[in-house]
């Protein structure tokens, strides 16, 4: 019979060497502002990310990014293998705080008091002035000037108040200059900063042949996003010591789930540090998702092996608990293993064949799905053990799971 508990410690070892790596990459997501370690999309940090490629396929990224960068925008670009730009810069194109059309129609109001105030002001001094003029008015009408002469004095102050929204160009340019940016846009901008950007790069590089997309996100929408998805993984992760802790009525089993689950989860999001690093891998939104998705599988496998330790506890009291939790895992390891490689192959052919789209998506899941299995059968169960032992040695017990009940004798 395999001894796996026997072995653990080259399991803790093994897992070590996988986590380890990753938390160092995790870490130095903050120490070089996001240059190495975690890369994430602007679902996250916000920003506008475009995705284009010109004519010349010899175009570098170096030289997209000198061009942003004479322009006064930082950017970061990353050339694909398909010859496409991904291009990740602040936030360009949401609707800036542009002149509302409410003081702009203000103007046709003043400008027509001030044009009868002028008008009062001119009829005031006599009114012999004022039938003079209105003489002097109706004078060429009778001789068939102007069909309609009371229309005249009131079309004149109307003629000079309607020119005034209209014929200034600022508020006009400014509220068409900067459109919001539409998710997926294939159409290459022509107005705005992203139009001028168009002009300079087609100047520099060539001309763009294709745009693939063009998504501008706020900051208030990626942190609202980050707020989210971690209330998402505590609330989850709580929950889950606190149940199985009641299911099993033993605060050792619900602990050790949810170490093997924070194992995981640090796998997972270790990996993806050391990619975004040396690949420039990134974190969509569908990352938390796959997060949630690898959680749930890792507890269940941890508590299909607990649920079989907690079957051999009572049928075979007595005996030492690390034979029994080693019994426990080989009556279980062949359905585990089973069971995994089924959603393995699944996901291997979503990630061969499913498209780009969902890649990332479906790489986390893998390489959840891959470790959630490890450690429920070689972290969670091995630490219940080891939490055991700690506790007889510390309450001066034997080795056995649970002592023989003294027979009652009765006289």
């Amino acid at each position: 019979m395999f001894d796996i508990i026997g072995k653990r410690r080259w399991f803790f070892l093994i897992s070590g060497l996988v986590t380890i790596p990753g938390l160092v990459f995790i870490l130095l997501t903050p120490l070089t502002g996001g240059k190495e370690g975690l890369q994430f999309t602007i679902d996250y940090t916000g920003g506008t990310t475009w995705q284009i490629r010109f004519q010349n396929p010899d175009v570098s990224a170096d030289q997209v990014a000198n061009v942003f960068h004479s322009n006064g925008l930082q950017a970061v670009v990353v050339k694909q293998g398909n010859h496409f730009m991904d291009i990740k810069t602040e936030p360009i194109g949401l609707t800036a705080a542009a002149p509302s059309p409410t003081p702009v129609a203000t103007l046709a109001p003043s400008a027509s008091a001030s044009a009868s105030a002028g008008a009062s002001a001119s009829a005031a001094p006599s009114s012999s002035a004022a039938s003079s003029a209105s003489a002097a008015a109706s004078g060429p009408a009778a001789d068939g000037a102007s069909p309609s002469p009371s229309p005249s004095p009131s079309a004149s102050p109307s003629a000079a108040a309607s020119p005034a929204p209209s014929g200034s160009p600022a508020p006009s340019g400014s509220a068409s200059a900067s459109p919001p940016v539409a998710t997926g846009n294939t159409q290459l901008p022509r107005d705005g900063k992203m139009g001028e950007m168009v002009v300079a790069l087609q100047d520099a590089l060539g001309p763009i042949a294709e745009q693939a997309s063009l998504t501008t996100i706020g900051p208030v929408v990626s942190a609202d996003l980050i707020n989210q998805a971690l209330i998402l993984i505590v609330v989850g992760s709580i929950g889950i010591l606190l149940w199985i802790t009641y299911r099993f009525q033993d605060v050792k089993f619900g602990v050790t789930a949810l170490v093997a689950l924070v194992h995981d989860v640090i796998v997972v999001v270790g990996i993806f540090a050391i990619l975004g690093s040396f690949f420039h891998v990134e974190i969509d939104a569908l990352f938390v998702t796959a997060m949630l998705t690898v959680i749930g599988f890792s507890v269940h496998d941890t508590i299909v092996v607990f649920d079989r330790i907690r079957e051999n506890r009572a049928r075979h009291a007595g005996e030492p608990f690390a034979e029994i939790v080693n019994h426990s895992i080989l009556q279980t390891f062949a359905r585990s293993i089973m069971t995994s490689f089924t959603v393995v192959l699944t996901l291997l052919s979503l990630y061969l064949f499913g498209g780009a789209a969902i890649r990332t998506f479906v790489l986390a899941l893998l390489i959840g799905i891959i470790s959630g299995t490890y450690s429920s059968i070689f972290n969670a169960s091995p630490l219940l053990v080891v939490w055991h032992n700690w506790e007889d040695r510390r309450l001066g017990r034997s080795g056995s799971s649970r002592a023989p009940r003294p027979r009652r004798v009765t006289s």
